[in-house]
């Protein structure tokens, strides 16, 4: 599988790793406007943006490496590719249930569990150590941070952050485009476009 990593952050550095440690996947370019022409090294093209067209292909996926949720969203709506066009990278010490559904373009990073039931949108980040349990319904454009831990049938809404270590207890619905803090706890209902911090966590700023 031949695939173009889309940006080339401190984010992209962790898929990188993640697509060369998987068996048959070959990076073939890494593209980001950092880059003001195409050049190669080690057999792979460095380029802006622009240059995706020229670089796909019918045996070519792609992954949007950048760890911002706006940013993920925006560049998808830009590039204006089909579903099945992105890649999904699961790191091989991740544990995935077999019930679960992941969508495209996603990207599970190591040692993070995603158990029965669970079903994360397009374009979603579960970063590493995360837990995703049993019956979550997460959205497209999430991030869950590390360490942070979605207990059973949460629900979370659009571009929703989690922040690192950050727990959310069973039932909860988080609306949105909404931030919870690094360490908070949720135990109430969070609307959309919030952040809410702290232990329990309470809304700060809302939009």
């Amino acid at each position: 599988m031949k695939v173009i990593v889309i940006g080339n952050g401190g984010h992209s550095k962790v898929i990188q790793e993640m697509i060369s440690s998987l068996r048959n996947y070959e990076i073939i370019a890494i593209l980001d406007d950092k880059y003001k022409e195409k050049k190669e090294r080690n057999g792979i093209t460095y380029a802006p943006f622009s240059f995706l067209n020229k670089l796909l292909d019918t045996d070519v996926k792609v992954v949007i490496a950048i760890g911002s949720n706006t940013v993920r969203k925006r560049l998808v709506e830009t590039l204006n590719l089909r579903t099945d066009q992105y890649l999904s990278v699961i790191h091989s010490t991740a544990v995935v249930s077999s019930t679960a559904m992941i969508g495209n373009g996603t990207v599970v990073m190591p040692n993070a569990v995603i158990n029965a039931d669970a079903e994360i949108g397009e374009h979603s980040i579960i970063n590493t150590g995360a837990i995703v349990e049993h019956e979550n319904k997460l959205a497209n454009y999430v991030h869950i941070s590390p360490n942070a831990t979605l207990t059973g049938n949460v629900s979370l809404g659009e571009g929703v952050h989690i922040g690192a270590s950050a727990t959310v207890i069973p039932g909860i619905e988080i609306g949105q485009w909404s931030v919870i803090g690094a360490g908070s706890t949720v135990i109430h209902h969070i609307s959309s476009s919030c952040k809410a911090v702290g232990s329990p966590a309470r809304v700060i700023y809302s939009d």
